[in-house]
């Protein structure tokens, strides 16, 4: 991990695109400007999680579907063939 420190107003760079600012402080929470383009999704990191955790209940239950659908179309196969 790299760490860095940084006054309100100063900046990190990540690549050419993506410019951190530090904005401001209030107690114990500081306040950071994001600048990237649209295209890279940014967001806090329960928030991440909890859209990762989604995601892959999404694919698991998709997958139990196609298993499922696939069962369904081989045991009506199997039974037009008798």
């Amino acid at each position: 991990m790299l760490i860095l420190t940084r006054k309100i107003d100063e900046k990190i760079m990540i690549g050419d695109d993506i410019e951190i600012m530090i904005v401001g402080q209030e107690g114990d929470q500081v306040k950071i400007g994001i600048e990237a383009p649209r295209d890279i999704p940014i967001h806090r990191h329960e928030v991440y999680e909890e859209i990762k955790k989604e995601t892959i209940n999404a694919v698991e239950s998709s997958e139990k579907e196609i298993i499922s659908a696939a069962q369904f179309i081989r045991d009506k196969s199997k039974n037009k063939k008798i």
